[in-house]
C-alpha cells in the first residue's frame, strides 16, 4: 500500500510493516497505525515513526540503548500481555527525540519509551514511574559522558 509521509513523500509499505497501537500514542489517541522508517541510509541510528493515516504526524525516534548505556526499565506485565510479548528477542524499544538546531542540543524522552513487539506488530508508548528519567535528556552530551566514563 502507498502512504504519504512527512519526510519522504509517498512511500510503498507492506501491511506487515504496520505497527498497531491499540490506544494510540499519548496526545494522539486516534492514531492507531504507524510504520518505522529508517532515517537516511541504513547506518543511521535514527528512524521515523510515521503515522499511516496522517502524513504530517511523524516522530524522530532512536534506539535509546545506543546513546544511554545505563538506560534500563522493566516492561510492566500488563504491557507484555497487551503486546503479546513472549521473549525479549521480540522487543524493540525506541524513544522519541526532540530534534534541535544544532543537533547537539537534541533531547530524548527516556520517561516514555515506545515498546514494540516486532514479531506481532503491536506497539505501546509507556510512561515510566522511575524518577531518574525525564522527557528531555540531552542525546549527545550523555553519550559523550558515557564514552568518557569508559576510559
Amino acid at each position: 500500500m502507498k502512504i504519504d509521509t512527512r519526510y519522504f513523500g509517498e512511500m510503498e509499505i507492506e501491511e506487515k510493516e504496520i505497527i498497531k497501537f491499540e490506544q494510540g500514542l499519548p496526545g494522539f489517541i486516534e492514531e492507531k497505525k504507524f510504520v518505522v522508517i529508517p532515517f537516511g541510509d541504513e547506518e543511521t541510528p535514527l528512524n521515523i515513526l510515521q503515522s499511516v493515516s496522517t502524513p504530517s504526524l511523524a516522530f524522530v525516534i532512536a534506539n535509546p540503548f545506543l546513546f544511554f548505556r545505563n538506560y534500563e526499565f522493566d516492561i510492566p506485565e500488563a504491557v507484555t500481555s497487551q503486546l503479546q510479548i513472549k521473549g525479549e528477542q521480540e522487543v524493540a524499544v525506541f524513544v522519541i527525540l526532540t530534534v534541535q538546531d544544532p543537533f547537539e542540543k537534541t533531547t530524548a524522552n527516556l520517561k516514555a519509551p515506545i515498546v514494540i513487539n516486532i514479531e506481532k506488530g503491536y506497539g505501546k508508548q509507556i510512561v515510566l514511574n522511575d524518577e531518574q528519567y525525564i522527557t528531555k535528556h540531552t542525546l549527545l552530551q550523555e553519550s559523550l559522558n558515557a564514552v568518557k566514563g569508559d576510559r
